[in-house]
C-alpha cells in the first residue's frame, strides 16, 4: 500500500535520527580510544596532596550508652504488648478478650472503622506497622487502650493519626483537657450519651495522643457519665509507658 507524504516524512525523519545516532556513538568510541592511547604513552603525574588538615581526635571516653529503661527505641522496637498498661486490681477482662491482649493486623485494624476499605488503604499509605490493644471491665465502665506503631519512613504517622482521632472527638459534644506531658495530647468527656436503637443510651469518654512513632487511644464507656478523673488517670499512666 502506498504511503502518504506525511508517513513517508515521519519515517525519514525517524531514520535520519538514527543514523545521526549512531554517528555520534562511533565518534565518541573513536575519541575515547585516542585519547587512552596518548595518555598511555604519558609519565604519570603525581596527585596534589590533600588540603584538608589533620583534625585532632577527641580526648577522653565516649559516653556510655543508655540503659534499656532508658533507652525509648530499644523499648518501642521489643514486644509492644508490653508497653501496654496493665489492667487494674479488681477489674477483669471482657469475655471476648479473655486474656487481656490482642495483636491486630492490617485487616482488623480497618474493621474498626466505619469504612473499613478506605480506611485499609489509608493504614498501607501510613505504613502500618504493628498494633495491639486491651481491654478491661472495672466500676460499670469498659476501658479499651490500643497502641498502633507505624514504620515513619516517609512521614510522621504516629502524630496524624492522633490528631485525626481528636478532630473525629472534637464532632461531638463534649469537654477536653490537655493531657500532662503529652504536647498536644488531649482527654474527651462527651457531653451526650450514644443512644442506638436497640441498646441502652452509652456515655463515653476518650484520650488520643502519641509519642515518638506510636500513637495511642483510649476509650472508656459505661452507662453512667465517665468523670474526667477515670479518662485522664487512664491516659496519663499509659503515655508514662510510652
Amino acid at each position: 500500500m502506498e504511503r502518504t507524504e506525511e508517513e513517508a516524512g515521519r519515517r525519514r525523519r525517524g531514520r535520519t535520527a538514527a543514523l545521526i545516532g549512531t554517528a555520534l556513538v562511533l565518534g565518541l568510541v573513536a575519541g575515547t580510544c585516542t585519547g587512552y592511547l596518548v595518555q598511555a604513552g604519558r609519565t604519570p603525574t603525581p596527585l596534589p596532596p590533600l588540603s584538608q588538615p589533620v583534625l585532632a581526635q577527641a580526648r577522653g571516653q565516649a559516653p556510655a550508652p543508655l540503659p534499656a529503661s532508658q533507652d525509648r527505641r530499644v523499648r518501642t522496637d521489643g514486644d509492644l504488648r508490653e508497653l501496654l498498661l496493665k489492667k487494674p486490681r479488681g477489674a477483669k477482662h471482657t469475655e471476648w478478650l479473655k486474656d487481656g491482649v490482642r495483636w491486630l493486623d492490617l485487616t482488623a485494624l480497618a474493621e474498626t472503622w466505619t469504612e473499613p476499605g478506605e480506611a485499609f488503604g489509608d493504614l498501607v499509605r501510613d505504613e502500618l506497622r504493628r498494633a495491639v490493644m486491651t481491654v478491661w471491665e472495672e466500676d460499670g465502665y469498659t476501658v479499651e487502650i490500643r497502641l498502633t506503631q507505624f514504620r515513619q519512613e516517609e512521614y510522621t504517622a504516629a502524630t496524624d493519626a492522633a490528631d485525626d482521632a481528636q478532630r473525629w472527638a472534637e464532632e461531638l459534644p463534649n469537654k477536653n483537657w490537655v493531657i500532662p506531658g503529652t504536647g498536644n495530647g488531649r482527654a474527651y468527656v462527651m457531653t451526650e450519651p450514644e443512644a442506638e436503637p436497640g441498646f441502652e443510651d452509652q456515655y463515653t469518654a476518650e484520650a488520643h495522643a502519641w509519642r515518638g512513632d506510636i500513637a495511642m487511644n483510649v476509650w472508656v464507656t459505661g452507662l453512667k457519665p465517665v468523670p474526667k478523673k477515670k479518662i485522664m488517670d487512664v491516659a496519663e499512666r499509659q503515655m508514662e509507658r510510652l
